[in-house]
């Protein structure tokens, strides 16, 4: 019976995972990890002078972690450099911010061919090897090369862009080259599926099968759109937790009657923090009478910090956040509560529960699960209300909170106004019915339903199917998938 090999660049123990605001990565795998046999590999944070490929290899929480170091240059180049100044901005759409350097190329890489070199070597015949995320796109072509031919799937945790937003890379197409050396690709949802699809049709020459699978380069794959969710038993009971219970006491004994609007993120331009200060404020000048009724809590974990577009972004936060205070702040009263720390899942859960409203306004991003654990965290009987973003992955399945555009300041203003003063019957019923998918479309869902795909050796199809090959592979092994 082979073993699952989950391969990201950063590797977090499932005993951390209640620890700070958990980006999906990490709250996914801490669940699809807890199977005995399974292997975390990725980097282990720390830097040494000459990377020598050295493993370190350890039991946490059931799982065996191996980690490894990598070079300063390397951390600069692949990290700092071709993954979070290259790709994370191309990929949400920023082409503006977007940093070309051949460096960075080069240590992306490196570092996937040193990632490949120190993997190798734990790879047993029947391991199913699942790789996480932009950091690592080439890894299964450099994989192959060793000789790994066991299934390997793919999934892209942020969007896909747009074909002409994905061409303005050079070597584009040598990069979508290597993905045809993974079994399966999974996106966050139909649109990233379609926008790669379209890549692969209009500017790879490739061609897209009847039973849905994706020709290209003298190669055939799968490909799928997979939506992410998150341990919605473990978030649910984390809420209901004697330190959820403290945080909402003490969140609603500051809100002094006051209605709570809450919003959770990392310190990031993708998430649409400054559009949603502004919108804030355009509703309190829409609606003066609310003063002093309501106020923003803004928790914006800080993230990057080394890298200058992130430095400069923390400091428009600080300046617009300081403006609306100092505008409409009384002497007992705040508008808007900016707090740049992380905060452990437990004690979000108590904050969601206390909140009235929740701002989740990404301009673009694959799921957030923000979104899903509000919804989570809420008192059934009074529960809060979930703005949502159109552009953010988890508006496909969540149509039962109030959608808006992030770049629509007047509407955003508007759906902050109709949440505070929404009756509670109707909080209800959007609850139940947001809250009916988290539990059903939930991690475990989002994992038995890619593993079951890569084991199998059928096609994915649009509505999920599949299609048995004539002559299956001899390389389908055997998972265990919990139920």
């Amino acid at each position: 019976m082979g073993r699952l090999i989950v391969v990201s660049n950063r590797v977090n123990p499932p005993s951390d995972a209640s620890v700070g605001t958990q980006g999906g990565l990490a709250m996914a795998l801490s669940a699809a990890l807890r199977e005995e046999n399974g292997i975390w590999f990725g980097w282990s944070g720390q830097t040494t002078e000459a990377f020598t490929g050295h493993l370190s290899i350890q039991k946490i929480g059931g799982v065996t972690v191996a980690l490894t170091d990598l070079e300063a240059q390397d951390v600069q180049e692949y990290y700092n450099g071709y993954a979070n100044r290259t790709l994370w901005p191309l990929f949400h759409y920023r082409t503006d911010l977007v940093a070309f350097e051949r460096s960075f190329d080069e240590g992306y890489l490196r570092v996937n061919q040193r990632f490949a070199d120190t993997l190798f070597p734990l790879v047993e015949k029947e391991d199913l090897l699942w790789v996480q995320d932009y950091h690592l796109l080439p890894l299964a072509s450099m994989l192959r090369k060793h000789g790994v031919s066991n299934r390997i799937g793919f999934f892209l945790h942020i969007p896909w862009p747009a074909m002409r937003v994905f061409q303005t890379l050079p070597k584009h197409r040598e990069l979508v080259e290597t993905l045809f050396d993974y079994d399966l690709l999974g996106f966050q949802t139909e649109d990233s599926l379609n926008a790669f699809q379209e890549y692969v049709v209009h500017a790879a020459d490739g061609e897209r099968l009847p039973d849905g699978r994706l020709r290209a380069f003298g190669k055939t794959i799968r490909a799928g759109a997979f939506p992410i969710g998150i341990d919605s038993e473990d978030f649910t009971a984390a809420a209901t937790s004697d330190k959820a219970l403290a945080f909402y006491n003490l969140m609603r004994n500051s809100q002094a009657g006051r209605k709570m609007i809450t919003g959770v993120d990392r310190l990031d331009y993708s998430k649409g923090l400054e559009e949603r200060f502004l919108a804030y404020e355009q509703f309190l000048n829409n609606h003066p009478r609310m003063e002093g009724e309501v106020f923003l809590m803004q928790i914006a974990t800080a993230t990057r910090e080394e890298v200058n577009t992130y430095q400069e972004l923390r400091a428009r936060l600080d300046s617009l956040s300081g403006r609306i205070n100092g505008e409409h702040a009384t002497i007992d009263w705040v508008p808007v509560r900016y707090v740049n720390r992380a905060y452990r899942r437990d004690e979000l859960a108590g904050i969601y529960r206390a909140s009235h409203v929740g701002l989740v306004t990404p301009l673009r991003d694959g799921m957030n699960l923000v979104a899903k654990e509000f919804v989570a965290g809420q008192d059934e009987r009074d529960p809060g209300v979930l703005i949502l973003s159109e552009f953010a992955g988890a508006a496909a399945q969540m149509q039962a909170a109030l959608i808006v555009n992030p770049f629509d300041r007047q509407a955003m203003a508007e759906a902050i106004a109709e949440a505070v003063h929404m009756p509670l019957k109707e909080r209800r019923q959007r609850h139940e019915d947001l809250m009916r998918g988290v539990m059903a479309e939930d991690v475990v869902w989002w994992r038995n339903d890619f593993v079951a795909k890569l084991k199998d050796e059928g096609e994915v199809t649009p509505d999920g199917d599949t299609f048995p090959e004539d002559q299956p592979d001899d390389r389908v092994v055997t998972l265990p998938v919990a139920s």
